[in-house]
């Protein structure tokens, strides 16, 4: 009996997982139907990307019009840190299960520690810390260790996957560390996604239409909080609210934001892989690029704001 009835609630929570992302797969889906084209900014930021030594990819939306533009936008590209971004999603996921709670303490250990430049490397053994604070981390700083932290509290890359298992979402996956996925990260690394899939999941937060409406505004308050901001962000104007996540590695950079700007809201998502230059210099040719393509479209949708 008790062996048939955990096979019982084993099936029970798989149908409900899968009810989940399908209601999350269907609001992407709706959002993402008949979209037309931008012609003009289509043709300025091609020219933009013309030269370039490596891949690119973009998409750019205006959420006000719905015009997009699409430039390798469905190709598959590593999201180094903005793989933070779905194990963002796992972790409110557990939140609004009653698994997890935001203020819950949580106990370091040195076992979780990641190798770097990490603030948790200053931490002692057994110290506590609260949930949201580790949230924090992970987004603002791009903490590696308090991201891998929370991605095992989220049930892992597998679960996290699940979540992404959707119509819209078909090859924006968490790799490392997850059984199965060994292959995708010798290839992309730690995450993989496209620009269009990246730019829909921030689009979808700022709409309110992932779980819940008090999820997604927990969830724009932290990725409003980003310390990395001299590339992209350094060309929004300070004023304008902005819900960014950034990623880098050697021969891969990216960014995706959400720009609440007054008159043309927009969001847009820019990935390179193959880069030739892999210097960490603000010269660097990718940042130098991502800056340019901010400025651009900030330039083109509110031209007037002062």
């Amino acid at each position: 009996m008790i062996q048939n009835d955990a096979v019982v609630l084993a099936a029970r929570n798989k149908v409900m997982r899968k009810i989940s992302c399908l209601v999350f797969g269907i609001i992407i889906f709706l959002g993402t139907s008949a979209q037309k084209t931008d012609k003009k900014l289509q043709t300025k930021v091609q020219e933009l990307l013309n030269g370039f030594h490596g891949d690119a990819g973009v998409y750019i939306k205006n959420l006000k019009t719905g015009k997009t533009v699409s430039i390798n936008a469905d190709t598959v590209f590593p999201t180094a840190s903005m793989v933070k971004v779905p194990i963002l999603i796992g972790s409110m996921h557990k939140i609004r299960k009653g698994e997890l709670s935001y203020h819950q303490p949580l106990i370091y250990k040195d076992s979780l520690l990641y190798e770097g430049e990490d603030i948790p490397g200053s931490f002692k053994s057994n110290e506590k810390i609260e949930l949201s604070k580790v949230l924090m981390l992970m987004l603002t700083t791009s903490d590696n260790t308090t991201s891998l932290w929370l991605q095992s509290l989220a049930g892992a890359g597998t679960c996290i996957n699940e979540l992404m298992d959707s119509p819209g979402f078909a090859v924006t996956r968490v790799n490392s560390r997850t059984p199965g996925r060994e292959n995708n990260r010798s290839m992309y690394g730690w995450g993989q996604t496209s620009p269009r899939e990246m730019a829909t999941l921030l689009e979808t937060i700022y709409n309110k239409q992932i779980f819940d409406e008090a999820s997604c505004i927990k969830m724009m308050r932290l990725l409003g909080r980003n310390y990395w901001d001299e590339e992209g962000l350094s060309q929004i104007p300070p004023t304008v609210e902005v819900f960014s996540k950034n990623g880098a590695v050697n021969a891969s950079r990216s960014e995706v934001m959400v720009v609440n700007a007054p008159h043309h809201p927009f969001v847009f998502c820019i990935i390179t892989k193959n880069n030739k230059d892999q210097s960490r210099e603000t010269t660097n040719e990718t940042r130098v690029l991502t800056r340019k393509l901010t400025a651009l479209l900030w330039n083109y949708f509110e031209p007037h704001f002062k």
